[in-house]
């Protein structure tokens, strides 16, 4: 058992550093940090982002940050604190998580149940005709409609497998902590930590979509098929990245 906030001030303090500083490299506010410091747990928005700051502010000023966490969990951790989503929707998340896959065969199926009823009122209107008109000229008919289905099934695959699978987040213009979910803000952790100006963090979108909180979004930029995305907040917030692009979450 040890000091959290003690000791997390007195390494800040051989080091030189002013709360202001630590802000500016980590994207911690400093009055978070001052409540770290005092262990005043009340003033911060949750037990996942006390561990997250924990953690990286430990690691920034060269401390075991995992260490600081369990030490936290051992000591002051809530393990009735609400999920950030009600469970019901927690639990249809995985269960629907793979609904993209099927789109592609669900717009096959729309687009052939479409060709069989054009062509069922093209033999209806030809039977309507039939007693003064030779018996062959259905025959076009049927043979141009068999050819509209391949195309428009090629087509539909083709633009399904065109959205990309692999985005990544670039750290461009500072330092931003980051929390990333996969599938909703309910989902297991992917990555939790601040992203160093300069350098990427690869996300797989092949399962789902994934929930992202920014600390800092004017440092960041996003990158969906080598094009930037549009669609980050201008300050603290959360969204949701998907094959398509970002939204609100």
């Amino acid at each position: 058992m040890f000091e959290i906030g003690g000791s997390l001030r007195e390494a800040r303090l051989k080091r030189g550093l002013t709360p202001a500083d630590v802000q500016k490299a980590i994207r911690i506010r400093d009055r978070y940090l001052q409540a770290l410091e005092e262990e005043r747990w009340e003033l911060l928005p949750g037990d996942a982002y006390v561990k997250g700051f924990l953690r990286t502010y430990a690691d920034y000023l060269g401390l075991d940050g995992n260490l600081y966490v369990e030490e936290y969990n051992s000591r002051f951790a809530r393990p009735d604190e609400p999920q950030l989503v009600p469970e019901r929707f927690a639990r249809g998340s995985s269960r629907f998580a793979g609904v993209g896959f099927f789109r592609p065969v669900v717009v096959v199926g729309v687009i052939v149940a479409i060709v069989a009823g054009f062509t069922a009122w093209q033999l209806s209107g030809s039977s309507h005709g039939k007693r003064g008109a030779p018996p062959t000229t259905s025959a076009p008919t049927t043979t141009a409609s068999h050819h509209t289905a391949p195309r428009k099934k090629h087509r539909a695959k083709r633009h399904s497998a065109a959205l990309p699978t692999r985005a990544v987040v670039v750290a461009s213009r500072g330092n931003s902590w980051l929390w990333v979910r996969s599938n909703s803000a309910a989902g297991p952790t992917v990555y939790q930590g601040t992203l160093i100006q300069g350098r990427t963090l690869p996300v797989d979108l092949k399962g789902g979509p994934v929930w992202i909180r920014i600390g800092d979004p004017t440092s960041i930029d996003v990158r969906l098929g080598g094009k930037l995305v549009p669609g980050l907040p201008t300050q603290v917030g959360n969204v949701l990245l998907t094959r398509r692009g970002i939204r609100p979450a």
